[in-house]
């Protein structure tokens, strides 16, 4: 019988591990606690946090023990990684506002039942930390030049990096200590942006506890060229359904390139390997099939098999004449916004994200009213776009919104 540990690098989550032989053994033989950390930087989880909740669940799974960190403390000061600029200060109600938003959405994945798995927040002992005694405790522990070496650092060194920012390594590396101490967790896990951070963890328990602990990072969930996966023209694919519909969300995976469909088949579903292997050789045409596959258990593990009925059909209706229209994401305007340039209406309604991107989509023929092409900056909304009791909106190839009239 194979381990998570097979499954895991069969599915190609693995990138790089700080002892695999041991990683190995222990995943084999015990039951690992575990955890993976989430900087509440918004109000909902996105695509790139899907990743990391699908190893969650993978772990879960195979009988192991997951603690969802959410960085409620870490969050007041930003992790550096992979940002070439400082993030934004949040306020404590901000960060607490989002922390819920994340346990909300994290019980949809993880069963948080009663010795199933734990959401703790960061903030219950970062907050409350006397500075010189942490940076006596902990900070001796830390060579600045090694963390200098860090790629998280070393990359804004030309930009400059705030010693507010220099230290959430520390407090990360802290983070895992603490774990280890009240829940004897052993492992952490993360994308492999986090690599620096979960080295340095590693070895501060060695050095404090004088006992293992491990690190395991897996790819990030890029496309075939390499760049991230997971933005529209609208900004991020959320998890949450009121920013980002799972219409939308079903789309979005519909219309990955073909290049991608086995890799996020292997990544970012439960199907077995031999299936995603069978949808992934699909040549042609035959290959929209893998996609609508693709698109209908992404949208099912996130938004729910009734949702993903929904959005699949909706699609089934634009795209082949059947199905439900009433499932594509609907906005309501009031009879105020007849005779309205369609632009400052479609911003209204947040199908666009700006007038500017309407621009560029009028210039490159990409926007219709009712498969009407657009071609006048200027055009307003009209009564007569509402025969059906709806006006549709096409964005592109395939995005669809429908307004009705209230």
């Amino acid at each position: 019988m194979s381990s998570v540990f097979d499954v895991l690098q069969e599915r190609g989550y693995i990138k790089q591990l700080t002892h695999e032989d041991e990683i190995r053994e222990l995943l084999e033989k015990e039951k690992v606690t575990f955890y993976i950390g989430f900087d509440p930087t918004a109000d909902s989880l996105h695509v790139g946090h899907f990743m990391q909740m699908m190893v969650m669940a993978h772990m879960q799974r195979a009988g192991h023990f997951p603690i969802a960190l959410i960085g409620g403390g870490t969050a007041m000061i930003g992790d550096p990684s992979g940002k070439t600029d400082m993030r934004r200060m949040m306020t404590r109600e901000e960060i607490d506002h989002n922390v819920n938003c994340f346990k909300e959405q994290m019980s949809r994945f993880i069963d948080f039942s009663e010795g199933k798995a734990l959401i703790v927040n960061n903030a219950d002992w970062l907050l409350d930390l006397n500075y010189v005694n942490f940076i006596r405790e902990i900070g001796v522990h830390f060579s600045v030049n090694k963390m200098l070496t860090a790629e998280c650092f070393k990359q804004r060194l030309e930009r400059g990096l705030s010693f507010l920012e220099f230290n959430y390594m520390l407090m990360q590396g802290y983070d895992f200590l603490e774990l280890n101490r009240k829940y004897g967790c052993v492992m952490e896990l993360g994308g492999d942006d986090q690599w620096s951070n979960i080295l340095a963890g590693v070895d501060l328990i060695r050095r404090k506890e004088g006992k293992p602990a491990y690190g395991m990072t897996f790819t990030l969930l890029t496309n075939s060229e390499g760049k991230k996966m997971g933005k529209t023209e609208k900004g991020a694919v959320w998890l949450d359904k009121e920013k980002t519909s799972p219409y939308e969300f079903y789309q979005y995976w519909r219309n990955i390139n073909d290049a991608d469909v086995e890799k996020c088949l292997a990544l970012l579903t439960f199907l077995p390997m031999d299936e995603v292997r069978r949808l992934g050789a699909l040549q042609g045409a035959e290959i929209n099939e893998a996609k609508k596959v693709l698109a209908y258990e992404v949208t099912k593990i996130i938004h729910g098999e009734e949702e993903a009925e929904k959005a699949r059909s909706a699609a089934e209706a634009l795209f082949s004449g059947a199905g439900n229209l009433e499932n594509v994401p609907t906005s309501t305007i009031t009879k105020d916004s007849l005779n309205k340039p369609v632009l400052d209406v479609l911003v209204e309604l947040k199908i666009l994200p700006s007038k500017g991107e309407g621009r560029r989509l009028i210039q490159q023929n990409g926007l219709s009213i009712n498969d009407t092409k657009i071609t006048d900056i200027n055009r307003t909304l009209m009564e007569e776009d509402f025969k059906d009791g709806y006006a549709l909106i096409r964005r592109g190839k395939k995005n669809y919104n429908r307004i009705v009239v209230e």
